[in-house]
């Protein structure tokens, strides 16, 4: 790679890699290793194809499809679903209230859901992304997208139950 490409992505990298670690949090339910790695390997994968993404339309777009794809590659590659479990408490974190709370408890119903659900539910309302570059990105239809959004969100209310309600009114 020349240095003037170079130094095209090390801009690129330094202005979407929080965006990129945003997205990757929250597909890996809040695994902030896991998340780490989905931004590594998949700007290891930008930065290889570097010279096709600079010219792509929208190079973010790109990337943050890379990371939804593997993120959802990653999944399907690994022999189990094991999860290390500590003493069942909760680190003492510096921040605390309602959010934090709110912010845990919808993170632990993500971890829930199955990877592509996930993946659905990050694009189409966290990166507020319309159905059909949802399914784009994630090589699905448009009718894929909404009825697994659909069912996705309606098996996350399942899972907060009263719960959401109480942590709203603290």
């Amino acid at each position: 790679m020349k240095a003037a490409q170079e130094d095209e992505y090390v801009a690129f990298v330094a202005g979407r890699a929080k965006a990129l670690h945003r997205s990757a949090y929250v597909l890996a339910a809040g695994d902030a290793h896991l998340a780490e790695d989905l931004v590594q390997e998949a700007l290891g994968k930008v930065y290889v194809h570097w010279r096709k993404v600079a010219r792509a339309d929208n190079p973010a777009a790109y990337a943050q499809t890379v990371l939804v794809r593997t993120f959802l590659s990653l999944r399907r590659r690994m022999s189990t679903s094991e999860r290390p479990t500590g003493s069942g408490s909760l680190p003492e974190d510096a921040a605390s209230g309602p959010d934090t709370a709110l912010r845990l408890t919808l993170l632990d119903v993500l971890a829930q859901l199955p990877p592509r659900d996930r993946a659905v539910l990050l694009l189409r309302y966290w990166e507020d992304r319309s159905i059909e570059e949802t399914a784009g990105m994630l090589r699905m239809t448009s009718s894929a997208v909404r009825s697994r959004g659909t069912r996705a969100l309606a098996k996350a209310r399942v899972l907060l139950g009263d719960s959401l309600s109480d942590l709203i009114s603290l």
